[in-house]
């Protein structure tokens, strides 16, 4: 069983760190990726968020556990290995890692995660911190009271998510963004997991995207289809999201 510490000491070698060449402390966005692995799009909202004053943290699960993007699809995509509430660890361990950095606000964090990676952010929402939750010892030693804003870019909210209806633990500005032809959730599955979180207490803007499951990522596959125009409509809301989540004054 990893602390928080140690699973960032596994974590942080992988970590992608994109921002304004300074040192001074700046607000970030921690992004995490679905279950495919990291993709060509992920730095593009990086580079976003570095347009915008933020520093961006790319964290990739898979390359401390050794696996494979055939792998992965194998047994992540399907629900067989690492589902939400123990990659949730990985988002807690972030957390802990980045905010103690100098370079780092860290009254000032946002949480990013594509599909799987929403998931894993909503299950460490939503999870009690007790001893050894979340795969960790020590799950409240790490604090979410600067997590000011989550970007939930298609999260998987289906069948395994046992607990999509489950009530925040801390409840900030969410944009939630759904889409209309997403093969693994429903509309009206989305924007009721949408309503749960608005009733803890979150401002939450749904946004219902018109094209489907992964349609920012530059490959087509299976029922999922590129689509740039839309990819370029999510990264100006991204911008637009972390520009109102900053400090102002």
């Amino acid at each position: 069983m990893d602390h928080l510490k140690r699973r960032w000491a596994r974590l942080e070698p992988h970590v992608i760190v994109v921002g304004p060449e300074d040192d001074r402390p700046r607000p970030a966005v921690l992004i995490f990726h679905g279950c495919g692995g990291l993709r060509d799009h992920l730095p593009r909202y990086a580079e976003a968020a570095k347009a915008v004053g933020w520093r961006a943290f790319i964290v990739d699960s898979y390359g401390p556990r050794g696996w494979s993007r055939a792998f992965t699809l194998t047994a992540v995509c399907t629900g067989l290995a690492l589902r939400g509430h123990e990659r949730a660890g990985d988002v807690l361990a972030a957390i802990q890692g980045v905010s103690a950095r100098p370079d780092v606000d860290a009254s000032c964090l946002a949480l990013a995660g594509w599909s799987h990676g929403g998931w894993s952010i909503m299950e460490m929402m939503s999870a009690a911190p007790d001893p050894n939750a979340m795969g960790v010892a020590d799950p409240a030693s790490a604090d979410l009271s600067g997590v000011r804003a989550v970007w939930l870019a298609y999260p998987y909210v289906g069948p395994f998510a046992f607990n999509r209806m489950k009530p925040w633990r801390h409840c900030p500005r969410v944009l939630a963004v759904t889409c209309s032809r997403d093969h693994l959730t429903t509309i009206r599955n989305a924007e009721q997991v949408n309503a749960m979180i608005r009733d803890c207490g979150a401002e939450v803007e749904s946004w219902i995207a018109e094209g489907s499951h992964a349609f920012d990522e530059p490959t087509s596959n299976g029922p999922m289809r590129h689509d740039p125009a839309l990819a370029e409509e999510a990264l100006a809301r991204f911008r637009a999201f972390l520009t109102d989540a900053a400090p102002h004054g």
